[in-house]
């Protein structure tokens, strides 16, 4: 097909993951993004092989190679003792078993060298101060109206702007997302603050009843990343940077080992914070006309596999092979959603069940080979790079 017009909402991760992919395919995407100034909040992510993938295969590998951790060792500890039930090899495993290497990294550094390799390659790619209200099917193609009064046509619309889409609403009316009773307090602490060998494992989750605590090192191992999750019936704060303190999250996790409580005492109140986790039901579809959706608007993902933010960037570069092959713009959105729902959607459920597991408080979950995680459920088996579309 000729060159189409592709207009992406939402300059996060996965929006701005589909315009480097689609620039690499020889599109040219434009990002419309409701920010006036680009920047990402949040700490640590986890890039799994199987995202790993598509960032090598869109030019990023360098910046992951000097900006992530790859963790040579991960395990899973029990709440009250500190044991070690589980232990996970990483490092140079994960590159011989499926060709990509397992990172963590901070969020605000993948984000700022996305918006780089997409301006480096056109630097009128991405639109700020765009707020999406409204679209319209006109003649086949895509009438976008943002809330300044600026209008705009497209033959492919792509919802890449969050649990909270504002495209997914228009096109499928779904209501509000749901709050899930899971709160999560992430925290960022220099690491030579804390005690030697604390910090061993390398990547580590705790699991307890009700609650559950993931770290790991980021930005050369100067900083410890923690995600602490705890569970509250109802939540009537909005917004993905609340302020924390460190007395509330010590009572969260009191009765919890003691180098829990280090960690959580070495944290900068300026440095943590608490958000909601909410969620939304699998949807049977996710395109209508010549508009779709991609990433958390299609498929928002709870925490517990890792996979949040994988799966919206191997949304992407399946998006864009997708593209490449089809002749039309209706066999694109066919092949791209025919690749991508039925596992997006499993994953979901998956990260709810596991949510479950880690907070259940039984130790008989993690020994004996009965660990759940993403790599015993295949997930990192997945190359969005060979994948057939």
């Amino acid at each position: 097909m000729t060159s189409p017009r592709i207009a992406i909402i939402g300059a996060g991760i996965a929006g701005l993951t589909l315009a480097r992919a689609l620039q690499t395919c020889g599109f040219a995407p434009r990002v419309y993004e409701q920010a006036t100034v680009l920047g990402e909040v949040g700490a640590g992510l986890t890039i799994t092989p199987n995202a790993s993938h598509v960032l090598h295969a869109i030019g990023l590998e360098p910046v992951l190679d000097n900006l992530g951790m790859r963790p040579d060792r991960g395990g899973v500890k029990d709440w009250r003792s500190g044991e070690l039930l589980v232990e996970i090899s990483r490092g140079n495993e994960m590159l011989l078993k499926y060709g990509a290497p397992y990172y963590q990294i901070h969020r605000a550094d993948l984000h700022a060298a996305l918006v780089k390799a997409v301006r480096d390659h056109d630097p009128a790619a991405i639109e700020l101060g765009c707020e999406f209200r409204a679209l319209h099917d006109v003649a086949g193609r895509v009438a976008v109206e943002f809330a300044d009064g600026r209008h705009l046509e497209a033959d492919v619309l792509v919802g890449a702007d969050g649990i909270r889409s504002k495209v997914r609403s228009q096109l499928f009316g779904d209501g509000q997302a749901r709050f899930t009773g899971y709160v999560a307090f992430r925290g960022l602490v220099e690491h030579e603050s804390l005690p030697s060998g604390i910090i061993d494992p390398t990547s580590c989750i705790s699991t307890g009843p009700g609650r559950s605590f993931t770290r790991y090192l980021l930005r050369g191992g100067r900083l410890v990343n923690y995600v602490a999750l705890t569970e509250r019936a109802d939540w009537q704060e909005e917004g993905w940077s609340i302020r924390a303190s460190v007395g509330e999250l010590l009572q969260e996790f009191a009765g919890w080992y003691d180098d829990i409580h280090t960690i959580i005492r070495a944290t900068p109140e300026t440095r943590l914070f608490k958000w909601a986790l909410f969620d939304r039901e699998p949807l049977p579809t996710w395109t209508q006309g010549h508009a779709t959706l991609l990433g958390d608007a299609a498929h928002p993902m709870l925490p517990f596999l890792g996979q949040g933010a994988a799966m919206g960037i191997e949304d992407a570069l399946v998006f864009a092979r997708a593209f490449s092959a089809a002749g039309s713009i209706a066999e694109g959105l066919r092949r791209y959603e025919e690749a991508r729902l039925e596992r997006a959607n499993w994953v979901m459920l998956e990260s709810r069940k596991t949510a479950q597991n880690y907070h259940s408080g039984r130790r008989e979950n993690f020994v004996s080979g009965k660990h759940v995680s993403a790599e015993s459920l295949g997930l990192m088996a997945y190359n969005p790079a060979a994948v057939a579309v």
